[in-house]
């Protein structure tokens, strides 16, 4: 859903407006007092003599004047010492939540990918195009990472000499080329497909921010139209041969934690931030600045994180699929959730994992998932399956490419509605992931068709037929995956 996005920039936005303003004294004071500028200061000049009147003249002779006086120069103090080096970067960092890699993992892709291939997925995919050098080294024949253990600092994977197959055992999906021959069976036969309904929805849609009312007694929840049109999508692709798994099969949390359980983390967050004693809850406070609450920051960690975390356990431990596809639905900015308003908007983007931005690369568990993944030569099959899947979208929807304007995101491939970017829950699934992002929950026609749930057929909405927006939805992945495994796929 955009929305978090959107919100996103601003809570970014005014927390750097905040921490500008807490920070300047303090750095205006260390520029007064930093080594090595005391010497561009110039030494006061000598005091100056004024001229004697003429009645302070005394007649006499002639005298000749004493030569001037040379002033003895004393060695010049020492300069004082250039100030330190910038600290060197941090390789140890984790991401909020995250879990220390075991990087000797990675040694299974030794002599798996050339260089090349390296390479050209890290300019192609992951990179955001960053002038910044990255947190490896690359050798003539392999790549050295930074670990971040202080132990073992590096890691190193050999390159293959020749491009090959991915070897046994590095990887649990498979791709479309790698599926057994049809032989006359259904399309989708021996394929798990694993669907992920973003959110939480019921009773947590308002912690979310995932629900939207325009009237009494009316609304929707982001959380909720995820979990129907998994419902829907999965009985289609069931009868087209799949095996199919709900990540989440209900209104409730996929995770143990809750925003209680999560308060010490919530607190260094803030701390790192610069706050280190933020306000507990959020009762009485309007606006952007409840994200500097305890309160606030738990429920994030909780909705956004820890449960994240928990469907990637269970994707990873226990489905194993062969491809994941995180359902969403978007949103523009609606302001005050009292009084929200729509949007002339509606579109639809498509996402891949990639883009990784310096700073999420000094994270040690994102910078290990990224290369695991390209290792695993993941985007191989994840990009031309979101392809195929955004077309399939575009044509049962009819609506528009969404264009990222911010960095975090950049469009990748041949399809203008496909971007490639950084999501917790596209990185850490250990398969293809497809992130679906279409309609604008709070344009006025989408919501409306929303408010009438699942339907077949047209209806009456807004002063004319219309058919259901999750009909449209389920079909138009349903049309993309038949075409990515009909093209790719042994007959």
């Amino acid at each position: 859903m955009m929305k978090a996005g959107i919100k996103s920039r601003m809570q970014f936005m005014m927390m750097k407006r905040m921490l500008c303003r807490c920070l300047l004294p303090v750095l205006l004071a260390s520029v007064m007092v930093t080594p090595g500028l005391a010497q561009t200061i110039a030494p006061a000049p000598p005091p100056t003599v004024a001229p004697l009147s003429p009645t302070q003249v005394t007649p006499g002779p002639l005298t000749v004047a004493p030569p001037p006086v040379v002033p003895v120069l004393t060695p010049s103090a020492p300069a004082p010492p250039a100030p330190p080096p910038a600290p060197a970067t941090r390789w140890d960092r984790l991401s909020a939540l995250g879990t220390r890699p075991d990087w000797l993992k990675l040694q299974s892709f030794h002599q798996t990918l050339t260089r090349s291939e390296f390479e050209t997925a890290i300019r192609d995919v992951y990179s955001d195009g960053s002038p910044f050098p990255p947190p490896w080294k690359l050798e003539s024949d392999g790549v050295v990472v930074q670990t971040g253990d202080p132990l073992k600092p590096e890691a190193r994977i050999a390159f293959a000499s020749h491009a090959q197959a991915p070897l046994p055992g590095t990887r649990t999906w498979r791709s479309a080329a790698e599926m057994p021959p049809l032989n006359g069976r259904p399309l989708l036969s021996d394929i798990h497909i694993a669907i992920d309904p973003g959110h939480i929805g019921g009773g947590y849609a308002q912690m979310e921010e995932r629900m939207l009312s325009f009237a009494h007694a009316e609304s929707i929840q982001e959380g909720d139209l995820t979990l129907t049109t998994a419902r829907v999508l999965a009985e289609r692709l069931k009868a087209l041969g799949a095996y199919v798994s709900l990540v989440r099969d209900r209104a409730e949390p996929v995770t143990q934690q809750r925003p209680a359980d999560l308060i010490v983390p919530a607190r260094q967050i803030l701390a790192d931030a610069g706050f280190p004693q933020p306000q507990e809850n959020y009762s009485g406070v309007t606006g952007d600045a409840k994200i500097l609450t305890v309160q606030w920051q738990s429920e994030k960690l909780f909705y956004r994180v820890s449960e994240i975390h928990a469907r990637g356990l269970k994707v990873n431990n226990t489905i194993k699929p062969d491809v994941v596809l995180c359902l969403h639905f978007n949103a523009e900015a609606w302001g005050d959730a009292t009084a929200p308003q729509f949007s002339p908007m509606n579109h639809l983007h498509v996402l891949v994992n990639g883009c990784y931005s310096p700073v999420e690369l000094e994270q040690q568990d994102v910078r290990y998932e990224m290369l695991r993944r390209l290792f695993s030569r993941t985007h191989q099959e994840e990009l031309p399956l979101a392809e195929a899947v955004a077309n399939g979208m575009r044509q049962t929807t009819s609506l528009p490419a969404y264009v990222y304007t911010t960095p975090n995101a950049r469009h990748i491939g041949m399809n203008s509605y496909v971007y490639a970017r950084n999501l917790l829950a596209n990185r850490i699934y250990d398969c293809p992931v497809v992130y679906l992002e279409p309609y604008v929950m709070n344009n006025e026609e989408t919501y409306r068709r929303l408010l009438r749930g699942h339907f077949l057929g047209r209806t009456l909405i807004a002063g004319r037929l219309q058919t259901s927006a999750i009909e449209d939805y389920a079909q138009g992945v349903v049309n993309g995956i038949v075409a990515h495994y009909q093209k790719h796929r042994q007959p």
